[in-house]
């Protein structure tokens, strides 16, 4: 069953099918249990951000004017049902794979999950005494609604239990958050026994209603629009309204209503009424919601059940130097995180805040750690004198009330703090110190395709590149007087900044593709993105593939171009890697008649990317750099284990071959 036009996939369904390749990583044997496990928290946490920014968005088309709306593509209505079908189904090999695969392995290994029904003597006694000890004291002890009520209030992203008393009222419970997900009872017969504190609230609540005839107690869970919506972006001051909108996110519209599966028609019927919610906000889940809890999952035994915790390298040749500055002269230097330690990143920091020589540092922060060894750097660097600029974008999602208490921190330092533009994302990961060297400054650039961020640069793929090369610093500079507020258009030769030269830059590049192609000449292409959106960037490619240009994508989430359609993209093959390390970087390559070009940066082939947000791409312009990310490149080109094939109906089938490559595990041993 295709889910697409011919032309172009839904970008909210492929979103929802590289979600099922992240599940089917979860199903995956080969996959260490607890590392299947961790895959199972990914998918769940990646479906609650799903509908709280994308189906929120979709349902806000449906309160466009009916004229307009009817001139729009997409068909909210339809779109969603469509959404919500392929979610149950999903939701329905979620259950199965946790239910026959995760629960009997566990069991297999000593660790069994306990119900509140299949609880022992012992254990009840556990529950009773934790319940009085642990929660009793933070429980609001059930919101008493009856049936004719009219609305409560459930907070968004809360877990609550629910029931029906003497078939008149309902009895709503929340449960703490502030509380240990799971419970560990004491081990009995050697084995490890764990439960959910959701199991040992049912217990209790069963005895504490003993007296009243109840339904079983049911999990339910609330989605909430996460959009600020922020009034007139254009005036006033743009920090204080995002500030003040922060709350928005716990009252906003209902996107999802999260149930039991097995939850009576009766109770569920008055559940609607009472939380304003209907059909379409109905998913049907497991017993057990917030699967994203299993991050944090204990492992009672001293078995191994997780992979090895990765040890980056550090390459010898950057640390035969004492100075980070001496050795970015040498040549340029690429890292390739998490393989690679992002610790050089920190150092280069450090030594730019203490350096005599150093006069300013400057840096663009979009997702920055909430403890940050590179933002204690900055603030060292402002009390020693240098000046210190920092871009602080507040409008990355979930991120806004970490990035605003640390540009609060940088100010109180000395640091100079610019917040969000108005209307547009600044999206770019870089990085300029000034030095003075023989009375002259000198500068140093650094860009990346990830965040500075100590924490994600362990289980991020990026690459990261440090240059003292003038064409590329000089070209970063303007880019910060952009930022600064100092020149309106930043005028670069080598870089490609969005939103003012990235769209034409690449066109370019295709269209040379092109003509090479017509002319007989070699012509490829090959890019890895996380995302492939924009409907003009797909026609430049179709247009390439008619011209016979062999095109090669490494795409890793949404994709709405549609590959093998013969006259449309029959020369397009892409494959979709999902692994232990999430896929992050992004590589753009051109053939060029021989001289291949090749570029990494920030920016997704979406439209957002290409024409909403300040983005930076730099060539690679080092030949050792250029061969590094060429040959790991070419691994995941390679990958039979791990890539999944994006055909038209994008099906997510495993490449079927009898050698055996997976790219990660590759560059383990190739870095």
């Amino acid at each position: 069953m295709a889910l697409i036009s011919k032309k172009y996939y839904n970008r909210d369904l492929s979103w929802l099918r590289f979600n099922h390749r992240v599940l089917q990583e979860a199903a995956d044997e080969s996959n260490p249990l607890y590392e299947r496990i961790k895959f199972l928290a990914i998918f769940s946490s990646n479906l609650d951000e799903f509908f709280k920014v994308r189906v929120s968005d979709i349902r806000k088309i449906k309160n466009l004017d009916k004229t307009l709306r009817k001139k729009l593509i997409t068909k909210p209505n339809k779109l969603l049902k469509k959404i919500k079908k392929q979610v149950d189904l999903q939701q329905k090999e979620f259950g199965d794979l946790f239910k026959n695969h995760i629960l009997p392995e566990l069991k297999n290994e000593g660790i069994q999950l306990v119900r509140c029904e299949d609880f022992t003597a012992s254990q009840k006694a556990f529950a009773e005494k934790y319940y009085k000890e642990n929660l009793q004291n933070k429980l609001t002890l059930g919101i008493n609604v009856e049936r004719e009520n009219k609305k409560i209030f459930i907070e968004n992203e809360e877990l609550y239990l629910t029931a029906l008393l003497n078939n008149e009222e309902i009895i709503v419970v929340k449960i703490p958050s502030d509380t240990p997900r799971f419970i560990t009872f004491p081990d009995e017969n050697n084995t490890h026994y764990i439960t959910f504190v959701d199991d040992i609230l049912k217990h209790n609540l069963a005895k504490f209603y003993a007296q009243k005839e109840t339904s079983v107690f049911h999990s339910i869970k609330i989605s909430r629009d996460a959009e600020l919506y922020i009034d007139n972006e254009y005036s006033g001051d743009l920090l204080t309204k995002i500030k003040d909108s922060l709350g928005n996110r716990d009252t906003g519209q209902v996107t999802r209503l999260l149930i039991d599966d097995t939850m009576p028609p009766e109770l569920l019927e008055h559940l609607k009424k009472i939380l304003d919610a209907n059909e379409t906000d109905i998913l049907r889940g497991g017993r057990y919601h917030n699967f994203k809890d299993f991050f944090g999952f204990p492992n009672p035994t001293n078995k191994k059940l997780s992979e090895d915790e990765l040890t980056p390298t550090r390459d010898p040749q950057l640390q035969k130097h004492s100075s980070m500055f001496d050795a970015i002269t040498e040549k340029d230097r690429l890292f390739y995180y998490p393989y690679e330690s992002f610790d050089d990143v920190l150092r280069l920091a450090r030594q730019a805040s203490e350096d005599k020589n150093v006069t300013k540092i400057k840096v663009t922060l979009y997702r920055i750690a909430k403890q940050s060894g590179l933002a204690d750097a900055l603030q060292n660097a402002a009390k020693n004198g240098k000046e210190v600029f920092v871009f602080i974008e507040t409008k990355a999602r979930f991120d806004e009330e970490n990035n605003i208490r640390w540009g609060k921190i940088l100010e109180e330092n000395g640091a100079t703090v610019v917040y969000s533009y108005p209307g547009i994302k600044v999206h770019s990961k870089i990085l300029l110190i000034e030095r003075t060297e023989a009375d002259n400054p000198k500068t140093y650039g650094y860009i990346s395709t990830g965040n500075f961020n100590e924490k994600t640069a362990k289980i991020y793929t990026d690459f990261g590149l440090m240059t003292a090369n003038t064409k590329i610093t000089s070209e970063l500079n303007q880019v910060f007087q952009l930022l600064e507020r100092k020149i309106i258009i930043p005028k670069t030769k080598k870089l490609l900044v969005s939103p003012f030269t990235t769209r034409g830059t690449f066109k370019t590049l295709i269209e040379k593709e092109i003509e090479n192609a017509k002319a007989g000449q070699e012509a490829s292409i090959i890019l890895k993105l996380n995302s492939l959106q924009d409907d003009k960037m797909i026609d430049l490619l179709y247009e390439a593939n008619n011209a016979g240009v062999n095109i090669r994508l490494i795409v890793r989430g949404i994709c709405c171009l549609v590959p093998g359609i013969e006259g449309q993209s029959e020369h397009i093959y892409i494959t979709s890697i999902v692994d232990r390390f999430l896929e992050h970087g992004r590589v753009y390559i051109f053939a060029n008649g021989g001289n291949e070009k090749m570029y990494i940066g920030s920016a997704d082939w979406m439209t957002r990317n290409l024409d909403h947000r300040i983005e930076v791409i730099t060539p690679i312009l080092d030949k050792d750099v250029y061969s590094k990310i060429r040959k790991m490149i070419q691994l995941q080109l390679d990958d039979t284990v791990k890539a999944r094939i994006i055909n038209e109906d994008q099906d997510n089938d495993y490449i079927n071959s009898n050698s055996k490559l997976r790219s990660q595990l590759e560059t383990l041993s190739n870095i």
